[in-house]
């Protein structure tokens, strides 16, 4: 059992431990093991600081400190892991946009915040995590591809209108966009964007957002308005897995609101299965 133990900062010493951990669950850890693997746990190189709890060389508990605080603990530490860390985050003031990640290490940690940084703009706290291992259910799209960098200006219009509809306020309200400019940009040139464009239109579009060696995470499913109730978003989600699967990772995950019984189902038909819960605390 763990007894009040503080969080501490990690460093480059306690990686073996961040990865173990993590492998605890490597679906559910994927957008903290993508981020782990490429820069490893040092401040300077994560750009951000890696909360951690446990002793003796074994973590129970992470928690990324950056634009998205992003909270992973083991089944049995989330309570000591929450107290841990908003005991730290409390100190720092709020500096993140989102509390993101499984819901049984967020809902604890939103509960010991919540009066010091409340109210959220939106609490999304039961949104499903899907996941896919094996070829999809359903036809994929051919036509949807990997987006080329001299197809960014077309591309970005549909990436903005995909955030304010998923997230509620603009991607642009902050400095301009220029950083969600710069973040669509890495994906297109990381080959992580796929969209159908049609005649300098955008169909369909995703993005793999997260990827660690076990499994990528999509996000950003988006079919533009006038065409959806095709089964568009069905395809081209299919698609985006047959790539993934093959050029990325061997599983595919993504999350979705509760409340989106169309995408649900959606990915019900594509092969998608469930395998745990996120949610999303949103600023």
């Amino acid at each position: 059992m763990l007894r009040a133990l503080p969080a501490r900062v990690l460093d480059a010493s306690d990686e073996p431990a961040v990865r173990a951990l993590l492998d605890t669950d490597p679906v559910a850890a994927c957008m903290l093991a993508g981020r782990i693997e490429t820069h490893g746990v040092a401040v300077a190189t994560l750009g951000a600081p890696l909360w951690g709890l446990g002793t003796g060389g074994r973590l129970d508990a992470v928690c990324l400190a950056g634009a998205n605080l992003i909270p992973f603990a083991r089944a049995g530490a989330e309570a000591e892991a929450a107290r841990a860390f908003a005991d730290r985050a409390r100190r720092g003031g709020r500096r993140c946009s989102t509390i993101v990640g499984p819901a049984a290490s967020v809902a604890p940690l939103w509960e010991r915040l919540r009066p010091h940084w409340g109210p959220a703009r939106d609490e999304r706290v039961n949104q499903p995590l899907l996941a896919i291992d094996g070829p999809p259910s359903v036809p994929a799209e051919p036509r949807v591809q990997p987006v080329r960098l001299a197809q960014l200006e077309t591309l970005l219009p549909a990436a903005i209108a995909m955030f304010t509809e998923e997230v509620g306020v603009s991607p642009l309200r902050v400095d301009g966009g220029a950083g969600y400019r710069a973040r669509v940009t890495e994906l297109v040139r990381a080959g992580q964007s796929l969209a159908w464009i049609e005649h300098g239109e955008v169909v369909f579009k995703a993005e793999v957002g997260a990827v660690s060696r076990a499994a990528c995470q999509v996000q950003g499913v988006w079919v533009a308005p006038r065409h959806r109730g095709r089964g568009i978003g069905q395809a081209g989600t299919a698609a985006v897995v047959e790539y993934a699967r093959r050029a990325i990772a061997p599983v595919v995950s993504l999350y979705v609101n509760d409340f989106n019984t169309a995408a649900r189902a959606a990915y019900a038909r594509v092969g998608f299965r469930d395998v745990g819960t996120y949610a999303s605390i949103l600023f």
